[in-house]
């Protein structure tokens, strides 16, 4: 059995027998967010991500796509409960890269119980570690270290705009009862310096990366299957986020997203403004999923072809999280002509996604 499928088994059973049970707080519309305060950790929550997506190039012009992710899930464990073995929170994190060269996507994943200087997610400002890998806010700019099997991560994330609040001022609805949703946040257009090592090479490498941070207690509708959601840094300084959540025979539950372009005008859509329409699917060799990995997006009157910088981005999160799905870097077409970059996620598909 896995390592840690197994630790992570071994504390929910923890968790489960442990009395009396905490209630999860909800989120809820017209509480504004507060910052810095809310760049960090919201414990009280059920489950919470930093979610940094970036294409970067190195000198001789290859381009990467970057993938890294941060997870807290609070257990349902006794407030009373003074043991410091008592298990409260579980932090996970992905970490993946897209090099063309190598023909599939290369990941890693990593999970620890939080405590005894293992792991951790801090209240106040950005700082999630587990081990040795970590995502920091320190002088101005999010810092990343990561030290995966096959490559490594020394990247800078500096800000370039403002943060941009998804939803109605950061409450993100994710389904058609107003408890399914999220707070949640995003900063597109982040400027990416550092380097990354592959194939036991450190390259210079620079870029765009666009950040998500999400906490919820209730994200899912019971008849949700999945989602598909992007997030793409436009070549002009725009940026665009929208998703939907998907029912169970594949249509769409529901949607939403926010167009802002590079003079600061922020557009946000209904769902019925929201499409994803197939253009192309590839089936897995390896889980036999069929994903739609090239997708026309539209949003209002707008609307982009999304390509993948490469096809095989499937993601095997069964060893933490749980469940197949595809998060890959995609290129964005308007008319023809490239506009932008940034990533799709494909969930759901091969069996309904479980947060």
């Amino acid at each position: 059995m896995n390592r840690r499928r197994f630790l992570a088994g071994t504390t929910l059973l923890l968790a489960q027998a442990s009395g009396a049970q905490e209630e999860y707080p909800a989120v809820v519309a017209g509480r504004p967010l507060q910052f810095p305060r809310d760049l960090g950790s919201h414990a009280a929550f059920r489950l919470e991500w930093w979610y940094v997506t970036a294409w970067v190039a190195d000198s001789g012009g290859a381009t990467y796509g970057v993938q890294i992710t941060f997870f807290r899930n609070r257990l349902r464990v006794a407030g009373t409960n003074p043991s410091r073995f008592a298990p409260r929170q579980l932090l996970f994190a992905h970490a993946a890269l897209s090099d063309p060269r190598h023909g599939r996507l290369r990941y890693d994943q990593r999970a620890a119980r939080e405590g005894f200087g293992l792991a951790g997610a801090a209240p106040e400002s950005t700082d999630v570690w587990i081990d040795d890998w970590s995502l920091k806010l320190a002088e101005g700019s999010y810092q990343a270290m990561i030290a995966a099997r096959d490559f490594q991560f020394d990247l800078r994330f500096t800000s370039t705009q403002p943060l941009l609040l998804e939803g109605d001022a950061g409450f993100s609805r994710k389904g058609p009862d107003p408890r399914q949703a999220s707070a949640y946040y995003s900063e597109p257009q982040l400027a990416v310096s550092g380097r990354i090592a592959s194939d036991g090479a450190w390259l210079a490498v620079s870029g765009r990366a666009w950040l998500d941070h999400e906490w919820s207690s209730e994200v899912m509708a019971p008849q949700a299957s999945g989602w598909d959601w992007t997030g793409i840094n436009l070549d002009s300084g725009g940026a665009l986020m929208a998703f939907r959540m998907r029912d169970l025979s594949g249509g769409t539950l529901w949607a939403s997203g926010s167009f802002r372009d590079a003079n600061g005008q922020l557009s946000r859509f209904e769902p019925n403004e929201i499409r994803f329409e197939p253009t192309r699917r590839w089936r897995s060799p390896r889980s036999g999923i069929d994903y739609p990995v090239a997708m026309t997006v539209g949003a209002g009157t707008k609307s982009y072809a999304l390509e993948p910088l490469l096809d095989d981005q499937e993601l095997d999160a069964r060893a933490s999280t749980g469940g197949l799905y595809w998060e890959g870097a995609v290129r964005a077409r308007e008319s023809g002509q490239e506009v932008g970059r940034g990533y799709l996620e494909l969930t759901g598909y091969g069996a309904p996604f479980k947060l």
